[in-house]
């Protein structure tokens, strides 16, 4: 079966969509390590995969969407079926949406033309925590890259109430408030984030080899790996999150526009251990 194409990779701003299903499953008819993926596990739902998508699954930091997919092929006369999107994951490139048919017993058939449809609200306050997260893991490389020994960005998770990004390194409880100022200096700032396409070549010739470490091609610094890549032209490119002057990074996930619209960014707290700062963060 093909790949999926990542429609919300080159438009996060698409809150609908019209693709084809490609395969529907019953739960129960999936193999154990595609069942391991969901920890909803009941037989009454289905997982659907489609030609296109613009639901960010769970994965690089993000949660997952959730919303809506319609049929477009019913007859006229009858109700729509339509499938309602629990959460999804992506596995082997493809996206799996997991979720509930109404009427349960009338699945898509494979073929069948259909419009998603995301939970806007949601995607806005992912993409607003996700943003900050890059917003916070710049700001705190900008002021501490060369005063705390061994620093470097680990990881990072965007997930609404336990938001948080890590770094090798004991940062001083003292240096909240610096983080917090450059932070907030940076959001009301308004600053532009763009989406490029970069080879491997480029982030070296831009001194950034640094973002390559540990990911292989098609990596996330951010927590669960969820980046993107295409093929163009010999090479493949990976997908990069631009906000200028503040950093670069391979990141597979939906964001705001400018800085300014992630709203409030504030810095909750530093905890140390084993060697590790986890500074944590929400949005309001």
């Amino acid at each position: 079966m093909s790949n999926t194409h990542l429609a919300y990779h080159h438009d996060s701003s698409l809150h609908t969509y019209q693709t084809t299903a490609t395969s529907i499953t019953s739960f129960s008819n999936l193999p154990e390590p595609t069942r391991a993926l969901f920890q909803e596990r009941t037989d009454q739902y289905y997982v659907v995969i489609t030609a296109g998508t613009i639901f960010h699954p769970q994965g690089g930091g993000q949660p997952s969407d959730t919303g809506t997919m319609e049929s477009l092929s019913s007859p006229p006369s009858s109700t729509p079926t339509r499938f309602t999107v629990h959460t999804a994951r992506k596995t082997n490139n493809q996206v799996l949406h997991l979720g509930t048919f109404d009427p349960p017993s009338q699945p898509f058939a494979p073929g069948e033309v259909i419009t998603q449809q995301i939970d806007p609200a949601k995607r806005l306050l992912h993409s607003r925590l996700h943003t900050a997260g890059h917003v916070l893991g710049g700001a705190v490389r900008q002021l501490l890259e060369d005063k705390i020994e061994g620093f470097d960005e680990l990881k990072a998770s965007h997930f609404p109430g336990s938001a948080a990004c890590e770094f090798r390194g004991l940062i001083p409880g003292e240096w909240k408030g610096g983080i917090q100022e450059r932070v907030r200096e940076i959001v009301g700032g308004g600053v532009e984030v763009r989406v490029e396409w970069w080879g491997v070549g480029e982030f070296k010739e831009r001194g950034l080899g640094r973002l390559l470490g540990g990911i292989g091609i098609a990596g996330d610094p951010d927590e669960g790996g969820n980046g993107g890549e295409e093929e163009e032209g010999k090479g493949k490119k990976l997908r990069v999150v631009v906000i200028d002057g503040v950093e670069a990074y391979p990141c597979g996930g939906t964001h705001v526009e400018t800085t300014d619209l992630c709203g409030e960014v504030l810095v909750k707290k530093i905890v140390r251990k084993s060697g590790v700062s986890k500074v944590s963060y929400s949005v309001d």
